[in-house]
Protein backbone atom coordinates (compact mmCIF):
# COMPACT_ATOMS: atom_id res chain seq x y z
CA UNK A 1 0.00 0.00 0.00
CA UNK A 2 1.18 3.49 -0.75
CA UNK A 3 1.73 6.06 2.20
CA UNK A 4 -0.01 9.03 2.42
CA UNK A 5 2.67 11.94 1.86
CA UNK A 6 0.31 14.34 2.44
CA UNK A 7 1.92 16.93 5.28
CA UNK A 8 0.28 17.34 8.50
CA UNK A 9 -1.35 20.60 8.84
CA UNK A 10 0.03 22.94 11.81
CA UNK A 11 -2.16 25.10 13.53
CA UNK A 12 -2.26 27.85 12.07
CA UNK A 13 -3.47 26.34 8.60
CA UNK A 14 -6.03 24.15 10.82
CA UNK A 15 -7.09 27.01 12.17
CA UNK A 16 -7.92 28.83 8.34
CA UNK A 17 -9.35 25.95 7.36
CA UNK A 18 -12.13 26.32 10.33
CA UNK A 19 -12.54 29.93 9.70
CA UNK A 20 -12.78 29.11 5.91
CA UNK A 21 -15.89 26.58 6.81
CA UNK A 22 -17.42 29.36 9.53
CA UNK A 23 -17.67 32.28 6.98
CA UNK A 24 -19.19 29.77 4.06
CA UNK A 25 -21.67 29.02 6.92
CA UNK A 26 -22.29 32.81 7.24
CA UNK A 27 -22.81 32.97 3.80
CA UNK A 28 -24.87 30.57 3.12
CA UNK A 29 -27.66 31.70 5.78
CA UNK A 30 -27.24 35.14 4.26
CA UNK A 31 -28.34 33.22 1.09
CA UNK A 32 -31.58 32.48 2.30
CA UNK A 33 -34.45 35.58 2.63
CA UNK A 34 -36.20 36.92 5.73
CA UNK A 35 -35.36 37.11 8.79
CA UNK A 36 -33.52 34.55 10.76
CA UNK A 37 -33.85 33.75 14.00
CA UNK A 38 -30.61 31.83 16.46
CA UNK A 39 -30.35 30.15 19.03
CA UNK A 40 -26.98 29.80 20.69
CA UNK A 41 -26.18 27.54 23.70
CA UNK A 42 -22.64 28.86 24.81
CA UNK A 43 -20.18 26.31 26.12
CA UNK A 44 -16.38 27.31 27.08
CA UNK A 45 -14.45 25.84 24.31
CA UNK A 46 -16.78 25.76 21.52
CA UNK A 47 -20.59 26.79 21.19
CA UNK A 48 -23.41 25.38 19.22
CA UNK A 49 -25.73 27.68 16.90
CA UNK A 50 -29.18 26.60 15.74
CA UNK A 51 -31.12 28.73 12.49
CA UNK A 52 -34.57 28.82 12.17
CA UNK A 53 -36.25 30.65 8.91
CA UNK A 54 -39.36 32.95 9.25
CA UNK A 55 -41.19 29.46 9.16
CA UNK A 56 -39.80 28.39 11.50
CA UNK A 57 -38.00 25.55 9.38
CA UNK A 58 -33.92 24.64 10.74
CA UNK A 59 -32.13 25.81 8.07
CA UNK A 60 -28.48 25.51 9.46
CA UNK A 61 -27.20 23.65 12.75
CA UNK A 62 -23.21 24.31 13.54
CA UNK A 63 -20.52 24.72 15.90
CA UNK A 64 -18.31 27.50 16.46
CA UNK A 65 -15.11 28.67 18.71
CA UNK A 66 -16.35 30.31 22.03
CA UNK A 67 -13.62 33.13 20.70
CA UNK A 68 -14.22 36.93 19.57
CA UNK A 69 -12.56 35.54 15.82
CA UNK A 70 -14.44 32.54 15.29
CA UNK A 71 -17.59 34.57 16.20
CA UNK A 72 -17.22 37.69 14.13
CA UNK A 73 -16.22 35.34 11.33
CA UNK A 74 -19.88 33.27 11.20
CA UNK A 75 -22.14 36.27 12.32
CA UNK A 76 -20.37 39.10 10.80
CA UNK A 77 -20.89 37.75 7.68
CA UNK A 78 -25.14 36.98 8.23
CA UNK A 79 -27.20 40.02 8.01
CA UNK A 80 -29.19 41.17 11.29
CA UNK A 81 -30.95 38.43 12.97
CA UNK A 82 -32.36 37.87 16.33
CA UNK A 83 -29.81 35.91 18.24
CA UNK A 84 -30.96 34.25 21.74
CA UNK A 85 -28.38 33.07 24.03
CA UNK A 86 -28.55 31.70 27.68
CA UNK A 87 -26.65 33.67 30.40
CA UNK A 88 -23.01 32.41 31.47
CA UNK A 89 -18.90 33.50 31.57
CA UNK A 90 -18.87 34.03 27.81
CA UNK A 91 -22.67 36.40 27.54
CA UNK A 92 -21.53 39.38 28.45
CA UNK A 93 -18.01 39.90 26.15
CA UNK A 94 -20.20 38.10 23.37
CA UNK A 95 -23.80 40.19 23.00
CA UNK A 96 -21.77 43.44 23.08
CA UNK A 97 -19.81 41.69 20.30
CA UNK A 98 -23.03 40.38 18.21
CA UNK A 99 -24.43 43.95 19.29
CA UNK A 100 -21.80 45.92 17.52
CA UNK A 101 -22.45 44.04 14.02
CA UNK A 102 -26.04 44.51 14.07
CA UNK A 103 -27.66 41.68 15.32
CA UNK A 104 -30.43 41.76 17.82
CA UNK A 105 -29.38 40.08 20.86
CA UNK A 106 -31.55 38.17 23.53
CA UNK A 107 -29.86 36.76 26.72
CA UNK A 108 -31.57 34.22 28.80
CA UNK A 109 -32.31 33.72 31.96
CA UNK A 110 -32.33 29.66 31.43
CA UNK A 111 -32.77 29.00 34.97
CA UNK A 112 -36.31 30.39 34.26
CA UNK A 113 -37.28 28.54 31.61
CA UNK A 114 -38.27 25.29 32.52
CA UNK A 115 -38.33 24.11 29.05
CA UNK A 116 -34.29 24.05 28.69
CA UNK A 117 -33.31 23.67 32.65
CA UNK A 118 -35.49 21.15 33.24
CA UNK A 119 -35.53 19.51 29.73
CA UNK A 120 -35.63 14.88 29.76
CA UNK A 121 -33.83 15.52 26.29
CA UNK A 122 -31.18 18.15 27.10
CA UNK A 123 -27.98 18.43 25.01
CA UNK A 124 -26.14 21.74 23.52
CA UNK A 125 -28.33 21.05 19.89
CA UNK A 126 -31.73 20.56 21.52
CA UNK A 127 -31.03 23.52 23.84
CA UNK A 128 -29.83 26.00 20.78
CA UNK A 129 -33.05 25.13 19.11
CA UNK A 130 -35.12 25.11 22.07
CA UNK A 131 -33.63 29.23 22.45
CA UNK A 132 -34.12 29.76 18.99
CA UNK A 133 -38.12 27.96 18.78
CA UNK A 134 -38.57 30.54 22.43
CA UNK A 135 -36.73 33.57 20.58
CA UNK A 136 -39.15 33.00 17.84
CA UNK A 137 -42.54 33.03 19.30
CA UNK A 138 -41.78 35.50 21.99
CA UNK A 139 -38.44 36.47 23.61
CA UNK A 140 -40.08 37.47 26.80
CA UNK A 141 -40.47 33.39 27.62
CA UNK A 142 -36.93 33.35 27.69
CA UNK A 143 -37.18 35.67 31.18
CA UNK A 144 -34.71 38.48 29.28
CA UNK A 145 -31.97 39.93 31.09
CA UNK A 146 -29.74 42.83 30.62
CA UNK A 147 -25.86 42.88 30.74
CA UNK A 148 -23.88 46.39 31.58
CA UNK A 149 -21.64 47.72 29.93
CA UNK A 150 -17.78 47.32 29.10
CA UNK A 151 -16.92 50.48 31.18
CA UNK A 152 -19.04 49.41 34.58
CA UNK A 153 -17.92 45.70 33.65
CA UNK A 154 -14.32 46.96 34.01
CA UNK A 155 -15.20 48.99 37.13
CA UNK A 156 -17.11 46.02 38.85
CA UNK A 157 -14.34 43.42 38.17
CA UNK A 158 -12.17 45.73 40.75
CA UNK A 159 -14.70 45.34 43.45
CA UNK A 160 -15.09 41.49 42.66
CA UNK A 161 -11.52 41.03 42.87
CA UNK A 162 -11.32 42.65 46.61
CA UNK A 163 -14.49 40.78 47.45
CA UNK A 164 -12.78 37.24 46.63
CA UNK A 165 -9.05 38.95 48.47
CA UNK A 166 -11.70 39.21 51.63
CA UNK A 167 -12.96 35.36 51.19
CA UNK A 168 -9.18 34.07 50.83
CA UNK A 169 -8.08 36.16 53.87
CA UNK A 170 -11.18 35.60 55.77
CA UNK A 171 -9.99 31.56 55.00
CA UNK A 172 -6.61 31.90 56.21
CA UNK A 173 -7.85 33.58 59.58
CA UNK A 174 -10.09 30.75 60.24
CA UNK A 175 -7.48 28.02 59.13
CA UNK A 176 -5.20 29.58 61.72
CA UNK A 177 -7.70 29.72 64.54
CA UNK A 178 -8.70 26.33 64.00
CA UNK A 179 -5.24 24.82 63.87
CA UNK A 180 -4.35 26.80 67.17
CA UNK A 181 -7.65 25.37 69.07
CA UNK A 182 -6.79 21.70 67.80
CA UNK A 183 -3.16 22.22 69.65
CA UNK A 184 -4.97 23.33 73.07
CA UNK A 185 -4.26 27.57 72.19
CA UNK A 186 -6.58 30.10 70.94
CA UNK A 187 -5.56 33.35 68.80
CA UNK A 188 -6.71 36.33 70.67
CA UNK A 189 -9.85 38.08 68.99
CA UNK A 190 -9.57 40.51 66.59
CA UNK A 191 -10.99 41.52 63.37
CA UNK A 192 -9.51 40.20 60.47
CA UNK A 193 -7.80 43.03 59.06
CA UNK A 194 -5.89 43.61 62.66
CA UNK A 195 -4.58 39.77 62.24
CA UNK A 196 -0.82 39.66 61.56
CA UNK A 197 2.38 38.26 62.91
CA UNK A 198 2.28 40.00 65.81
CA UNK A 199 -0.83 37.81 67.34
CA UNK A 200 1.50 34.55 67.03
CA UNK A 201 3.27 35.80 70.62
CA UNK A 202 1.12 33.88 73.29
CA UNK A 203 1.76 30.83 71.63
CA UNK A 204 4.07 28.16 71.63
CA UNK A 205 7.27 28.26 69.88
CA UNK A 206 6.48 24.97 67.79
CA UNK A 207 3.38 26.24 66.88
CA UNK A 208 4.02 29.73 66.18
CA UNK A 209 6.58 29.01 63.49
CA UNK A 210 3.58 26.80 62.04
CA UNK A 211 1.28 29.48 62.13
CA UNK A 212 3.88 31.86 61.03
CA UNK A 213 2.99 31.49 57.02
CA UNK A 214 -0.49 31.62 57.01
CA UNK A 215 -0.24 35.06 59.17
CA UNK A 216 2.12 36.49 56.43
CA UNK A 217 -0.22 35.72 53.55
CA UNK A 218 -3.15 37.37 55.67
CA UNK A 219 -1.01 40.60 56.18
CA UNK A 220 -0.25 40.42 52.02
CA UNK A 221 -3.99 40.48 51.35
CA UNK A 222 -4.85 43.55 53.96
CA UNK A 223 -2.48 45.36 52.17
CA UNK A 224 -3.98 44.39 48.97
CA UNK A 225 -7.39 45.02 49.76
CA UNK A 226 -6.14 48.53 51.59
CA UNK A 227 -5.21 48.89 47.70
CA UNK A 228 -8.46 48.00 45.92
CA UNK A 229 -10.35 50.25 48.53
CA UNK A 230 -8.16 53.20 47.29
CA UNK A 231 -8.91 52.46 43.88
CA UNK A 232 -12.81 51.95 44.08
CA UNK A 233 -12.65 55.69 46.14
CA UNK A 234 -10.90 57.07 43.37
CA UNK A 235 -13.49 55.37 41.09
CA UNK A 236 -16.49 56.57 42.71
CA UNK A 237 -15.24 59.96 43.27
CA UNK A 238 -14.36 60.67 39.45
CA UNK A 239 -16.68 58.45 37.89
CA UNK A 240 -19.51 58.12 39.22
CA UNK A 241 -20.00 61.18 41.55
CA UNK A 242 -23.78 60.15 42.07
CA UNK A 243 -22.47 57.87 44.71
CA UNK A 244 -22.54 60.95 46.92
CA UNK A 245 -25.76 60.66 47.18
CA UNK A 246 -26.40 57.42 48.26
CA UNK A 247 -23.24 57.87 50.89
CA UNK A 248 -25.54 60.25 52.93
CA UNK A 249 -27.32 57.03 54.47
CA UNK A 250 -26.10 55.59 57.74
CA UNK A 251 -24.16 52.07 57.08
CA UNK A 252 -23.51 53.03 53.44
CA UNK A 253 -20.01 53.64 52.00
CA UNK A 254 -17.98 54.04 49.05
CA UNK A 255 -18.51 50.28 48.35
CA UNK A 256 -22.30 49.86 48.68
CA UNK A 257 -22.65 53.03 46.98
CA UNK A 258 -20.48 52.58 44.11
CA UNK A 259 -21.66 48.16 43.97
CA UNK A 260 -24.97 49.70 43.43
CA UNK A 261 -24.75 52.37 40.98
CA UNK A 262 -22.71 49.45 38.32
CA UNK A 263 -25.21 46.67 39.19
CA UNK A 264 -28.38 49.14 38.26
CA UNK A 265 -26.27 51.32 36.16
CA UNK A 266 -29.32 52.99 34.60
CA UNK A 267 -31.34 54.64 37.25
CA UNK A 268 -34.24 54.68 34.53
CA UNK A 269 -34.22 51.14 34.22
CA UNK A 270 -37.14 50.93 37.06
CA UNK A 271 -40.54 52.56 36.41
CA UNK A 272 -40.86 52.51 40.54
CA UNK A 273 -37.98 52.18 43.30
CA UNK A 274 -39.89 49.19 44.93
CA UNK A 275 -39.02 47.53 41.72
CA UNK A 276 -35.25 47.12 42.99
CA UNK A 277 -36.34 44.82 46.00
CA UNK A 278 -37.00 42.27 43.46
CA UNK A 279 -34.37 42.95 41.14
CA UNK A 280 -31.94 41.88 44.24
CA UNK A 281 -34.28 38.71 44.83
CA UNK A 282 -35.19 40.30 48.21
CA UNK A 283 -39.00 39.73 47.92
CA UNK A 284 -40.45 36.81 49.41
CA UNK A 285 -41.69 33.80 46.84
CA UNK A 286 -45.22 33.45 46.19
CA UNK A 287 -46.96 30.21 45.57
CA UNK A 288 -50.45 31.40 46.46
CA UNK A 289 -53.61 29.16 45.44
CA UNK A 290 -57.00 30.10 46.69
CA UNK A 291 -57.10 31.30 50.30
CA UNK A 292 -53.75 29.23 50.59
CA UNK A 293 -51.03 31.86 51.29
CA UNK A 294 -47.90 30.47 52.84
CA UNK A 295 -44.94 32.82 53.71
CA UNK A 296 -42.09 31.53 51.79
CA UNK A 297 -38.18 32.82 51.51
CA UNK A 298 -36.77 34.97 49.55
CA UNK A 299 -36.17 34.40 45.94
CA UNK A 300 -32.14 35.43 45.80
CA UNK A 301 -32.63 36.32 42.46
CA UNK A 302 -30.32 38.88 40.70
CA UNK A 303 -26.72 40.29 41.77
CA UNK A 304 -25.90 38.10 44.75
CA UNK A 305 -22.72 40.17 46.35
CA UNK A 306 -25.04 43.31 45.98
CA UNK A 307 -27.46 41.67 48.54
CA UNK A 308 -25.19 40.55 51.06
CA UNK A 309 -23.69 43.95 50.77
CA UNK A 310 -26.88 45.62 51.55
CA UNK A 311 -27.41 42.79 54.27
CA UNK A 312 -24.64 44.15 55.82
CA UNK A 313 -25.85 47.93 55.93
CA UNK A 314 -28.80 46.46 56.88
CA UNK A 315 -26.82 44.89 60.11
CA UNK A 316 -24.81 48.10 60.39
CA UNK A 317 -28.19 50.17 60.74
CA UNK A 318 -30.35 48.30 63.34
CA UNK A 319 -26.76 48.15 65.56
CA UNK A 320 -26.71 50.34 68.74
CA UNK A 321 -24.00 52.06 66.86
CA UNK A 322 -26.08 53.18 64.20
CA UNK A 323 -27.55 56.66 64.39
CA UNK A 324 -31.34 56.99 64.78
CA UNK A 325 -33.34 56.79 61.89
CA UNK A 326 -36.63 55.96 60.36
CA UNK A 327 -35.31 53.05 58.54
CA UNK A 328 -34.07 52.13 62.35
CA UNK A 329 -37.05 52.11 64.25
CA UNK A 330 -39.27 50.44 61.69
CA UNK A 331 -36.71 47.74 61.23
CA UNK A 332 -36.72 47.48 64.67
CA UNK A 333 -40.15 46.97 65.32
CA UNK A 334 -40.43 43.99 62.80
CA UNK A 335 -37.90 42.52 65.15
CA UNK A 336 -39.46 43.22 68.28
CA UNK A 337 -42.47 40.75 67.64
CA UNK A 338 -41.10 38.28 69.29
CA UNK A 339 -40.91 35.61 66.35
CA UNK A 340 -38.15 33.52 65.82
CA UNK A 341 -36.81 34.54 63.26
CA UNK A 342 -38.13 37.93 63.41
CA UNK A 343 -34.87 39.31 63.98
CA UNK A 344 -33.49 37.88 60.47
CA UNK A 345 -36.62 39.14 58.31
CA UNK A 346 -35.89 42.35 60.00
CA UNK A 347 -32.46 42.70 58.59
CA UNK A 348 -33.56 41.28 55.01
CA UNK A 349 -36.62 43.98 55.01
CA UNK A 350 -34.40 46.45 56.06
CA UNK A 351 -31.80 45.72 53.43
CA UNK A 352 -35.23 45.95 50.96
CA UNK A 353 -35.59 49.07 52.10
CA UNK A 354 -32.28 50.20 51.73
CA UNK A 355 -32.16 49.13 48.02
CA UNK A 356 -35.45 51.17 47.61
CA UNK A 357 -33.53 54.47 49.26
CA UNK A 358 -30.93 54.48 47.71
CA UNK A 359 -32.31 54.46 44.36
CA UNK A 360 -35.28 56.86 45.39
CA UNK A 361 -32.39 59.19 46.37
CA UNK A 362 -30.58 58.56 42.77
CA UNK A 363 -33.26 59.51 40.73
CA UNK A 364 -34.44 62.56 42.85
CA UNK A 365 -30.98 63.62 43.77
CA UNK A 366 -32.99 64.93 47.21
CA UNK A 367 -31.05 65.51 50.66
CA UNK A 368 -31.44 62.42 52.93
CA UNK A 369 -33.37 63.31 56.10
CA UNK A 370 -33.05 60.65 58.59
CA UNK A 371 -36.08 61.33 60.40
CA UNK A 372 -38.49 62.29 57.38
CA UNK A 373 -41.41 60.62 58.53
CA UNK A 374 -40.91 60.48 62.38
CA UNK A 375 -41.07 64.09 62.26
CA UNK A 376 -43.73 64.31 59.86
CA UNK A 377 -45.89 62.52 62.30
CA UNK A 378 -45.26 64.04 65.34
CA UNK A 379 -45.90 67.74 63.45
CA UNK A 380 -49.79 66.28 62.75
CA UNK A 381 -50.09 65.32 66.30
CA UNK A 382 -49.64 68.39 67.53
CA UNK A 383 -51.92 70.18 65.19
CA UNK A 384 -54.27 67.34 65.93
CA UNK A 385 -53.37 68.13 70.08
Amino acid sequence: MKKNNIPEQGPREQANKVGGKDEKAGQKARKRSGQHTIGLDLGDKSSRYCVLNEEGEVVLERSVGSTKKAMTQVFGAMPRCRIAMEVGTHSPWLSRLLEKLGHEVIVANARQVKLISQSSRKNDRLDAQMLARLARVDPQLLRPIRHRSEQAQGHLTVIRVRAALVDTRTGLVNAARGLAKAMGERLPKCDTDQMGQERLKMLPAGLREALRPLLQEVESLTEKIKECDVKIEQIGRTEYPETCLLRQVSGVGTLIALTFVLTVEDRERFAKSRDVGCFLGLRPKQSDSGESQPQLRITKEGDMYLRKLLVQGAHCILSHRGPDTDLKRWGLRLSDRGGKNDKKRAVVAVARKLGILLHRLWVTGEVYEPLRNSQATSKQKTVAA
